[in-house]
């Protein structure tokens, strides 16, 4: 079983971490998310650190469901806008809009991914092998259902992530290839992201909310874990 996941990271585009098996096969980085999934050939699963499904009206229950279950790492899901304020060409405007529509602001973090959420959102619409994933909401599964008590940018958070993928048996060695000069908590979000791929493929993945929010188009609005 080949899957892939994915995390943006920054300027270089997106950074895939490929698994067959469950086991590591392999780093991707490409400036173009459609082209690094074109290059990773027929995988059966794609997950994506990044909001996919948008809603009409009203924050995603997706966001509050994980951040209900994140703790202390709440703050690491941000609040998605509704649909409407992702096609507003300038932050006061969305954040208007945002303001209308969900009755609160959208904040300048969630505001500058729009370029990379909607080119997310175009392959998502295209491709039904890609899935929408949050990594400190998978890395909590990982860890058993507990937040983990460190964050990603940390010596001390980076050295857990790795030990649990590893424990899971994801081993990621110390040279990966074109992903060797991605920043380390990118490599190790797509690394959980190809984790919970894995998972979606099999069957065994879970899913905030439980129960399916459906945007416009009748597609489930979710982060797979």
């Amino acid at each position: 079983m080949d899957v892939l996941g994915v995390d943006a990271c920054g300027k270089r585009g997106w950074v895939g971490i490929r698994l067959v098996d469950g086991a590591y096969a392999g780093s991707l980085v490409d400036v173009r998310l459609d082209a690094l999934i074109g290059r990773a050939g027929g995988v059966q699963g794609v997950a994506v650190d990044m909001p996919l499904g948008l809603v009409d009206r009203g924050w995603r229950a997706a966001d509050l469901a994980a951040r209900a279950l994140l703790g202390e790492r709440r703050s690491s899901v941000f609040l998605v806008a509704p649909k409407a304020a992702w096609q507003e060409a300038d932050y006061p405007a969305a954040a208007d809009r945002c303001q209308e529509l969900a009755g609160g602001r959208l904040s300048r973090q969630a505001w500058a991914l729009a370029p990379k959420l909607l080119e997310a959102r175009a392959c998502w619409l295209a491709d039904g092998r890609i899935h929408e994933v949050h990594p400190e909401v998978s890395f909590r599964e990982l860890a058993g259902g507990a937040p983990l008590a460190h964050a990603k940018k940390t010596w001390r958070g980076q050295n857990l992530r790795r030990s649990l993928l590893a424990g899971a048996g994801l081993v990621l060695p110390d040279e990966l290839g074109e992903a060797d000069r991605v920043p380390a908590d990118d490599v190790l979000d797509a690394a959980v992201a190809a984790w919970s791929a894995h998972r979606i493929a099999l069957g065994t993945a879970g899913r905030v909310p439980e129960a399916a929010e459906l945007d416009a188009g009748g597609r489930a609005v979710e982060i797979r874990y």
